[in-house]
């Protein structure tokens, strides 16, 4: 068994980096292709050689623990995401973008949630195991109302864009929508877990009380273990930053939510200023792992991605999820910035950079496909709508606002630890 996931690992590994460089010569961000190689190395494209070579790659008994491996990667993802989020970002912002952030997450949520209704009798019951169409459609209004983090601070570093109005305004809106979005999912998550009022009732009360404890205890503690002066190394920090933010997915998932909420959580509240002082390689480190296991989560949604099974309906479905997520992004984004006093090209502009999903779109329908929210052909889908809107961005944003000029990124394993950083620098010029 061993055998067969050390292989496993190694083809999807160079799948990654191979599908990667091609997404920089195009001026895609990394990303793009190492979630291309996970769709590549499933049914849709490997699945179509004769001879069924993604069983003989990824036979059914080592699924499992790549699935492992996959989430495990995700946590340590979602820690990363919540140590770069920053929450002064949610603060003391004028009325433009607070508008914006508002209309670009209940434009396409509502939306979202409609078009759910709408193509509820063409879904299929493989799957899912959530009934009726209130989960599934608070879900995929959710997911429609997401913005990717790393991959929009990745354009704005490749685009000049971190002393721009446009760009500075993308991540502020970003990072309140995406908090909008997020507490959203956790409430439909608790309504898909849950079998009553009382069961929800108490996942509630029990996950808030978690979320205090780690504010107003794991923080101040963590503050004062990590402070300068302490005989707290490198060593102890990553240690202890390891097993906190794994007990916290533990936590969150033993609750009835998805790990992801309490690995994320633990992110937040991490004392960044401390550890940036006195350790600042740790966080590093923890996203170098995280940047290892990615494509393995990829080519595991990859596996529940067939392009070829979406048969007419599903083509149809694919094209209403594309049309409506990218015009519920843009028109509630940019009607939103024209209406409180940005010209016609700042508008569009702005509403191309919050209509890319990247990453953070498959983690949430990863989320949804565990769940039984999602059938196959939707949650297909709405991965394609991730990929596509992703690399729709870039060239929309050439025509848009040509003031940005892309800019030379090296290519190595750490870009996307260095997109955090971009996105640090441009919440400092915010």
């Amino acid at each position: 068994m061993t055998e067969h996931v050390l292989f496993s690992l190694a083809v999807i590994l160079a799948a990654a980096h191979v599908f990667a460089r091609l997404a920089q010569r195009v001026r895609q961000p990394v990303v793009v292709g190492e979630i291309i190689a996970g769709i590549a190395l499933g049914p849709s494209l490997l699945g179509l050689v004769p001879g069924n070579p993604v069983d003989v790659i990824f036979p059914p008994e080592v699924r499992p623990y790549l699935q492992v491996l996959s989430q495990v990667g995700l946590v340590l993802f979602m820690f990363g995401v919540g140590y770069e989020f920053d929450g002064s970002q949610l603060r003391g912002h004028g009325r433009q973008v607070t508008a914006v952030s508002l209309s670009s997450v209940i434009l396409p949520f509502a939306l979202g949630a409609g078009l759910l209704c709408v193509l509820h009798p063409w879904l299929t019951d493989a799957g899912t195991t959530v009934p009726g169409r209130l989960v599934p459609a608070l879900f995929l209004g959710a997911a429609m109302s997401i913005t990717a983090f790393p991959v929009l601070a990745r354009i704005i570093s490749e685009r000049g864009l971190q002393k721009d109005r446009i760009g500075a305004m993308a991540v502020a809106c970003a990072a309140i929508q995406d908090f909008l979005a997020w507490v959203v999912l956790a409430v439909v998550v608790a309504l898909a877990q849950s079998t009553g009022g009382w069961p929800l009732a108490r996942m509630t009360l029990v996950s808030a009380g978690l979320l205090l404890f780690l504010w107003y205890a794991v923080r101040p503690g963590l503050t004062w273990l990590f402070a300068p002066g302490r005989p707290s190394g490198p060593v102890l920090i990553h240690a202890v930053l390891v097993v906190g933010l794994l007990l916290c997915a533990w936590a969150t998932q033993a609750l009835g939510l998805h790990a992801v909420f309490g690995a994320f959580a633990f992110g937040v509240i991490v004392p960044r200023t401390v550890i940036d002082r006195t350790a600042p390689e740790v966080p590093e480190r923890i996203e170098q792992t995280s940047l290892f296991l990615l494509p393995v989560f990829f080519m595991v949604t990859g596996l529940s991605v067939n392009l070829g099974g979406l048969g007419g309906h599903g083509l149809l479905i694919l094209l209403a999820v594309i049309v409506t997520a990218c015009f519920g992004k843009f028109a509630g984004a940019a009607g939103a910035a024209r209406l409180t006093g940005a010209t016609g090209p700042q508008a569009a502009a702005l509403g191309v950079l919050l209509n890319a999903r990247g990453l953070t779109e498959l983690v949430i329908l990863n989320v949804g496909l565990s769940l039984g929210v999602l059938d196959s052909r939707l949650f297909t889908a709405m991965v394609v709508m991730a990929v596509a809107t992703t690399v729709m961005t870039g060239p929309l944003l050439d025509r848009f606002h040509p003031a940005a000029r892309p800019r030379p990124v090296p290519g190595d394993s750490g870009e996307r630890r260095r997109e955090g950083q971009d996105l640090v620098t441009v919440r400092e010029e915010t």
